[in-house]
């Protein structure tokens, strides 16, 4: 008989222990999470990346490129930030990046820029620096594990020592691990990013492996080593040999290294479900202008490499699927952005100033609500804009935001809200995921117009229901 008890109560361990390892488990899969080859979110769907990336550090003013980078398609926006190399970008910083990101339903991967080229290029951060700017963020970091991905440093190390990339970034993983992050990870290749020695491919599953929570995800970026189908493919194939999973993030389709097979690199992405992220939205300098999407942020203004990429065969506009963390629910609002002018880059040139300032109609009480009109960008016989609701002093379901241009305006586009015009007379109603707020909060549409002589800023109201 006491044979019995303690085989029942070994069993009765087992499963006690078991039962604690599944919940283990399942509290390490609360966001974005790797199963096998693939990106899962926390919910099981697997979610394929397809977006772009938004030199942000350099261009903290430019928030509208959120919004304009989905309105393209786009299911990911990839966020330069700096820990020091440039002007930091602080907390608060951050916490309205991720807040744009969610606004406009993308999932954000945000990036360490200060990396790049380390060993080769003068003035490069360790990845131990890395880690240290992520540590510091980690209060703004925690709790968006489903909508954040760390990529730890960006390209770590040149072509100078490129095999100390293995025990650096094993040691960051184990570091990010350590400080309590149950975000996704992601880790870039030495060489510039393009791996051509091949010491991210080859110990990618030792790497892996260091991962306690087995969640990291590997990045190549692929330029003008990756010039033709054959190594395109190569390098893809390895990692689905190996069960690893892979991201493209970062390539072109020309570079000054050589001439990169971007139609193969976009073709085998989809065949195989590997996500991709276009290197960049816009803003490119130092003789890789030929890089930017759009001009001078311009939405409206694609350059060739912005058709290829979002509307080219297996490009972001007919690829790209919503993550279904944004589905049956409305995004989260930022505060209003400051204003801050973009520091200065080596890869920067200047972008149009917006013009005009913000007018904003008298605040509700209750069921009511606010608008702010502003002119975020402008060039010449377009503008791009941007209008503020914000709640009154009670929760509202539904807005509508009038007005009316004195100057020949026309609206061109719209997103994140269904605008129809009469002559000169603009309505804007929320759209579905954005119509119900709360007391005090906030969210905003844009928009794309012309203009002819002159773009005054109309008087705005708004009403809610």
């Amino acid at each position: 008989m006491r044979t019995r008890f303690i085989a029942a109560g070994a069993a009765v361990l087992a499963l006690l222990m078991s039962v604690i390892a599944m919940a283990q488990s399942a509290q390490a899969a609360t966001g974005l999470h790797v199963s096998g080859t693939k990106i899962l979110e926390a919910n099981g769907n697997p979610f394929i990346m397809r977006g772009t990336s938004h030199a942000h550090t350099w261009y903290a003013s430019q928030t509208s490129s959120f919004a304009n980078i989905k309105s393209l398609g786009a299911n990911t926006v990839r966020v330069v930030l700096s820990g020091g190399r440039w002007t930091a970008n602080s907390a608060s910083d951050v916490s309205n990046v991720i807040s744009l990101c969610k606004q406009n339903r993308l999932i954000c991967v945000l990036e360490n820029h200060d990396t790049t080229g380390y060993g080769e290029q003068s003035g490069a951060y360790t990845l131990e620096q890395a880690v240290d700017y992520w540590i510091g963020l980690k209060s703004v970091l925690t709790g968006q594990e489903n909508y954040v991905v760390i990529n730890i440093g960006n390209e770590p190390y040149g072509n100078n020592n490129p095999s100390a990339w293995t025990s650096a970034t094993k040691n960051a993983i184990t570091r990010m691990r350590a400080a309590g992050f149950q975000h996704m990870l992601m880790v870039d290749a030495p060489n510039w990013g393009q791996d051509w020695q091949f010491v991210m491919r080859d110990n990618a599953a030792s790497v892996f492996d260091t991962d306690p929570q087995k969640n990291t995800v590997f990045s190549i970026h692929m330029y003008g080593v990756f010039d033709t189908a054959a190594e395109v493919t190569a390098y893809l194939q390895a990692f689905q040999t190996a069960g690893l999973p892979l991201v493209i993030g970062e390539f072109g389709n020309m570079h000054s290294d050589g001439d990169p097979d971007e139609d193969t690199i976009m073709a085998q992405a989809q065949s195989r479900g590997v996500g991709y992220l276009g290197w960049s939205w816009s803003g490119n300098g130092g003789g890789v202008e030929y890089l930017d999407q759009v001009t001078n942020f311009n939405v409206s203004q694609l350059t060739s490499w912005g058709q290829r990429l979002f509307n080219g065969a297996n490009g972001i506009k007919s690829t790209a699927k919503e993550a279904t963390i944004y589905s049956g629910q409305p995004p989260v609002s930022p505060s209003p952005s400051p204003s801050v002018s973009p520091s200065a880059s080596p890869s920067a040139s200047p972008s149009a100033s917006p013009s005009a300032s913000p007018s904003a109609s008298p605040s509700g009480g209750a069921k009511g609500c606010s608008a702010t009109y502003k002119v975020s960008n402008q060039w010449g016989g377009g503008f791009q804009g941007e209008v503020t609701v914000k709640a009154g002093s009670s929760a509202i379901s539904g807005w509508t935001v009038t007005w009316t241009y004195t100057n020949g305006q026309t609206i061109t586009q719209a997103w994140n809200a269904t605008v129809t015009s009469s002559g000169s007379s603009i309505t804007a109603k929320n759209v579905s995921y954005n119509g119900g707020l709360g007391a005090g909060a906030s969210t905003s549409f844009g928009f794309l117009g012309s203009w002819n002589g002159t773009n005054s800023v109309p008087a705005v109201s708004c009403t809610a229901s």
